[in-house]
């Protein structure tokens, strides 16, 4: 028989009971034909119930107006994709449609289905995988649509990655171009899951569940599981709206007895990706996620919003109770200071997010139940990994004031950092030093260029780019001083660093003492 986890009790309401079958689609032709088998043991959920498939893959979950039924991916399947390479691995049970807003939701699903049938297809999947991860696109109009496109989706075609995720905030508060962001993402060639962000909502309904009715159309739920290898991703809307507009990242009920009934059917040695939109330490409800993760032996959690980039390890001051701290990683933007900034001769802006780092994506590997991160900036070199700050000129006299400082992009705290002049043999070691990047405070200084409304009524924005905010404290950069006894000359200063997954990266540059 089928089985259904269920940790909290649940409240008696109105109910219908939904039905069907996951089976082995052979042929691929989208129908259950009498030949193709159905698939034990494959997880079904309602958001927050997770039933398992009996013998002959039927499963039944109890539903009401709203609810999305959703099949968990397991490894070694895959689900059907639409055009766009979105996973059509969902159906709504919502007889009357979403309400109306200014960007269609849903239309009206009717009366509910004799039989939900979920296909799967048989694909092969090796434990080493990669995955594309872009952080807040945020295209305000086709403008900026087309700055993603150019900017990371056409250096990402033909990716050996497995599948991508965009963390959110796809759009800057127009759902009506999800059509076209999700259109140009699907020229990179492989399957694309998305997360809902505080910029994708509908504007025009109160209710927070109405509030993604069009990403829900296009998407799928907000809230949903998937599987690849030996990795359990799971996506979570972490964007909850107040009656007023205001929004908070939290976790609902349905949502944490969602997480914990899907990991009592997980096997202990999978590696579980919790994937959402704002950074879990600031969700609310995350000490009650913390003591859902800490269970397991293997973990990590994912977010973008705030337009930096950073490792975060999140231990028992800040509420993690387990044997070792949780990584938390907060990843780039592909918008990264909201498309701000001066152009360049493509006309897009260079978009350097507050913390120095270009825009960009990661990629993000997995070897079994160990994986490993990497940051990719737009449209540069993979070994492109860290700015130098140093002046050109040097003058003798103030050389023991002079301070190296290098922004290690991806680079966290348990980062080692070291520079060597040339001539010499000794590698010295840089200190961690979280502040502003120098560069990026000077960039953000030709800001007031940038705003300036013309005679004719134009603007100097509209033809160089938007201003940029204001610099904030970067958490990858790390200092020193030079050595005292350099002689009047031209030096070649070469930094190497290695991160917390044993990746190395070098970078040069050339000053003089005078």
């Amino acid at each position: 028989m089928f089985s259904i986890f269920l940790v909290q009790t649940a409240e008696v309401f109105s109910q219908e009971t939904a039905t069907g079958y996951v089976y082995h689609d052979l042929n691929k032709n989208g129908k259950r034909d009498s030949s193709e088998p159905g698939l034990q043991n494959v997880l079904v959920s309602n958001g927050e119930w997770v039933a398992s498939t009996d013998q002959n893959g039927y499963w039944e979950l109890p539903v009401e107006e709203g609810t999305g039924i959703f099949i968990i991916k397991p490894s070694g399947y895959a689900v059907p994709l639409n055009d766009q390479l979105l996973p059509q691995h969902y159906y709504w049970h919502l007889p009357t449609g979403s309400p109306h807003t200014e960007v269609p939701g849903i239309e009206p699903t009717g009366a509910l289905p004799e039989s939900i049938d979920f296909a799967l297809y048989g694909q092969h999947e090796e434990n080493q995988f990669e995955v594309l991860l872009f952080g807040d696109p945020q295209a305000r109009g086709l403008k900026e649509v087309n700055y993603i496109s150019h900017d990371v989706v056409e250096e990402c075609i033909g990716s050996t990655a497995k599948l991508g995720i965009t963390l959110g905030d796809i759009v800057a508060d127009d759902p009506a171009l999800f059509a076209e962001v999700s259109e140009s993402l699907a020229q990179i060639g492989i399957p694309w899951y998305y997360v809902f962000g505080n910029h994708d909502h509908n504007r025009d309904v109160q209710e927070d569940s109405h509030r993604d009715s069009t990403f829900k159309r296009f998407f799928g739920p907000s809230t949903y599981a998937f599987e690849y290898g030996e990795v359990a991703f799971i996506i979570l809307r972490d964007i909850h709206y107040a009656a007023d507009g205001k929004y908070i990242s939290s976790y609902t009920d349905e949502q944490l007895s969602f997480v914990s009934n899907y990991l009592e059917h997980l096997p202990e040695e999978k590696l579980v990706v919790l994937v959402q939109h704002a950074p879990i330490i600031r969700t609310e409800g995350r000490d009650r996620m913390y003591r859902l993760l800490e269970k397991r032996v293997h973990s990590i959690s994912i977010s973008g919003h705030t337009h930096t980039m950073n490792h975060v390890f999140i231990d028992e001051e800040m509420g993690w109770k387990g044997p070792q701290p949780h990584h938390h990683f907060i990843n780039a933007t592909v918008s990264g200071s909201w498309w701000c900034g001066l152009k360049d001769e493509t006309g897009i802006p260079h978009a350097t997010m507050n913390d120095g780092a270009p825009n960009g994506y990661s990629i993000l590997s997995f070897d079994g139940t160990d994986y490993r991160i990497r940051f990719k900036a737009a449209r540069r070199p993979d070994n492109y990994q860290m700015n130098i700050h140093l002046a050109d000129d040097i003058n003798l006299q103030e050389l023991d004031k002079e301070q190296v400082i290098v922004n290690v992009f991806s680079g966290s705290e348990k980062s080692k950092v070291k520079m060597k002049i040339g001539g010499k043999d000794e590698w010295i070691p840089l200190a961690f030093t979280p502040m502003p990047d120098p560069h990026n405070a000077w960039m953000h200084s030709l800001s007031p260029f940038l705003d300036v409304k013309l005679e004719d009524g134009s603007r100097t924005d509209e033809a160089l780019g938007w201003k940029m905010d204001p610099p904030g404290v970067s958490q990858h950069i790390w200092s020193g001083p030079l050595p005292h006894d350099l002689a009047p000359g031209t030096y070649h200063l070469q930094i190497r660093t290695k991160d917390m997954f044993g990746q190395e990266w070098e970078a040069s540059r050339i000053f003089r003492v005078r």
